[in-house]
């Protein structure tokens, strides 16, 4: 797979998060008022700028009066999509295309979701009847089948597994504790996460991600103009999307320690960027930590770590917020939440402020190196949609 890709051809110029957690006292207007209104206000840029709008959204809107509505936006187009988890980031893709395309000069890319009082938990909407192929199991249980699986394959017995994916919830909830926008702003002992009740298999409570309300955005020009706008543009470099054929939960050599379409994805990303060494040249990465052993399987599907070894580098500290590649350094899901149609443009809101130096200082990477990348997928293990972007503060 290979893809001609948009590489410097368009920018961000200014974008805004809300605090993701339990909004009792907000609704979905509140949500995307509060997310543009921060863009517009640190940009500069007015709302009547904005040529088109993508809106991403699973369950709280199904159409493009969902946005226009509370933003009193008037007679411009507003496309409503989705994409299971991926669904910001596909809102962030589409929008780009459309720049670059020439069709508009001005966008925005808007992700909402308000999970907590509609009572549902993981994906929105049920599925359709369909031929029996669908999993009859939960998200964590399907999840679940990672560490037992990795641990198989690369001859980590159950306690060293225990061991790593309690490291990988407690680094997440120790950035998150620097995060003020965070759902979950307290650090977690190791003793307490690996001691958790359990939820399925071996997931406990602090392996599986938060669910949460909140909403992000993100407003994107040509290359060329970027500077009208901001002194620290962020050019995108790549963005790659995949979505495989599902055979995985009905082939027999399907061994659930790889997303095959994240690792078709990154390839496809890594030739849009010109990035030959994932680990030496990427300054940061946010990837879906929907569950801890899904973060353990994506250092490997995105060549952050050799087969087999990324156990290894989690133990090490690698991706730490001091390591050699910081990973998640907002808490990602696990700690930042996860409301489905913002999820992907939260972790694009943590590039724009690490890479432009606008992170919380106890939290802000120090590098010299100018790209980012983050990495949303929806699905399950062997059925799943693949997003990933990487970003830079250069041209070139």
């Amino acid at each position: 797979m290979s893809s001609n890709g948009i590489r410097d051809k368009v920018a961000i110029v200014g974008m805004g998060c809300t605090p993701f957690g339990e909004h009792w006292g907000k609704d979905v207007d509140d949500l995307l008022i509060d997310a543009t209104e921060e863009c517009f206000r640190t940009s500069g840029i007015a709302k009547d700028q904005i040529d088109a709008f993508w809106l991403g959204t699973m369950g709280s809107g199904v159409s493009g009066l969902t946005l226009s509505r509370p933003l009193k936006i008037d007679y411009k187009p507003v496309t409503r999509l989705e994409n299971m988890c991926a669904t910001g980031s596909e809102a962030f893709r589409n929008a780009c295309y459309a720049v670059a395309s020439g069709a508009y000069d001005m966008v925005m890319a808007v992700g909402v979701e308000k999970l907590k009082d509609s009572g549902f938990s993981g994906l929105v909407s049920a599925s359709p009847p369909a031929d029996g192929t669908n999993p009859t199991i939960t998200a964590p249980a399907t999840f679940s089948l990672l560490a037992p699986a990795y641990g198989h394959k690369y001859g980590v017995n159950e306690e060293d597994m225990k061991e790593v994916m309690t490291r990988i919830a407690w680094k997440n909830h120790k950035n998150g504790a620097l995060n003020p926008r965070a759902q979950f702003k307290k650090e977690v002992g190791k003793d307490v996460i690996c001691n958790s009740p359990l939820v399925a298999g071996p997931l406990g409570i602090f392996d599986c991600s938060g669910v949460s309300d909140g909403a992000a955005c993100a407003i994107i020009v040509r290359a060329e103009d970027a500077h009208k706008y901001t002194d620290k543009p962020l050019y995108v470099k790549a963005l790659s999307f995949t979505a495989g054929p599902a055979f995985g939960p009905m082939d027999p050599e399907y061994d659930y320690t790889t997303f095959t379409e994240v690792s078709k994805c990154a390839e496809d990303a890594y030739q849009q960027a010109g990035v030959s060494d994932p680990r030496g040249q990427l300054a940061m990465a946010e990837v879906h930590d929907c569950f801890t052993p899904t973060e353990l399987v994506l250092m490997e599907d995105l060549a952050f770590a050799e087969r087999g070894t990324a156990w290894k580098e989690v133990l090490a500290g690698t991706y730490d917020l001091d390591g050699d590649l910081p990973v998640n350094p907002d808490g990602g899901l696990k700690s930042f939440g996860h409301p489905i149609g913002a999820s992907g443009l939260r972790m694009l809101f943590e590039c724009w402020l690490q890479l432009r130096g606008e992170a919380p200082p106890e939290r802000q990477i120090k590098t010299d190196k100018t790209l980012g990348l983050t990495h949303n997928l929806g699905g399950q293990p062997g059925a799943c949609v693949s997003f990933i972007s990487i970003w830079g503060t250069e041209l070139g």
